[in-house]
């Protein structure tokens, strides 16, 4: 058995998965987490429970490394200003060097021992000298990553056209093929404005119900707009009349 919860980093944020071991964690707590890329502070949105080993992988797990301090929380607030900073400066270098990449976001992590830095271009980017430039600035390890546009829309996050945060910016863990054969499938309206995410990819919801519209019987075999324009056979007409006399 081994202690699962669940935990953000943000407000609002994307929800992670974690395992606590004999920290006695409740939800609204504030706790370092040991993650891919170094310390970080979260708020525990699901207390941890115990469930079987065999249900959860461990290497995809985060770590809870202790319950946070008043201390830590002042670091916090420090390491956002730190962030803040960093993302003006990175822009304002990113320009200097006349680059074509586009910074979307920066994380830097808990001990301050690495700063990552997010960015979007369309081309493979020499970015040596902009690594220099910003190691020089923060005197800290740095770090750049190329992502793409739903990582952008992840990290950026903002509002669906259902009046609700992200999907991706909040509970997704991981990206699904989504392809507009699904689309057909359920009869929705083959407008790219309709069913077109932040991203301008298609939107991650239309796989939410596929699976329902693929189980045999699930959909009848033309809509009803379909069976409405059709012309029954002659046959049929006369099965038809009969039926009435």
């Amino acid at each position: 058995m081994i202690g699962v919860g669940k935990i953000k980093f943000k407000e609002p944020g994307r929800i992670h998965t974690f395992q606590s071991e004999g920290l006695n964690l409740k939800a609204g707590d504030a706790c370092i987490v040991k993650t891919e890329i170094g310390l970080k502070l979260g708020e525990v949105v699901v207390e941890p429970r115990h469930i079987a080993l065999d249900a959860v992988c461990l290497d995809r797990l985060m770590k809870a490394v202790r319950k946070a301090t008043k201390e830590d929380i002042d670091r916090y607030e420090e390491l956002k200003k730190l962030e803040e900073e960093a993302f003006k400066v990175g822009e304002n270098k990113i320009e200097e060097r006349e680059l074509p990449m586009k910074l979307v976001g920066v994380e830097a992590t808990f001990d301050k021992t690495k700063i990552l830095f997010y960015f979007r271009s369309e081309t493979r980017v020499d970015f040596r000298e902009l690594v220099k430039d910003l190691a020089h600035q923060f005197r800290t390890r740095i770090e750049l990553r190329q992502i793409g546009v739903r990582d952008e829309a992840r990290i950026v996050g903002g509002m669906g056209c259902c009046g609700r945060a992200l999907c991706c910016a909040t509970f997704l863990q991981d990206f699904s093929p989504v392809s507009i054969k699904m689309a057909k499938k359920q009869s929705l309206a083959l407008n790219p404005t309709k069913i077109s995410g932040q991203c301008g990819r298609l939107m991650c919801c239309i796989q939410y119900e596929y699976a329902c519209y693929t189980e045999p019987g699930a959909q009848a075999e033309t809509t009803p707009k379909e069976a409405a324009n059709e012309t029954p056979e002659e046959g049929e007409k006369e099965g038809t009349d009969s039926a009435h006399d």
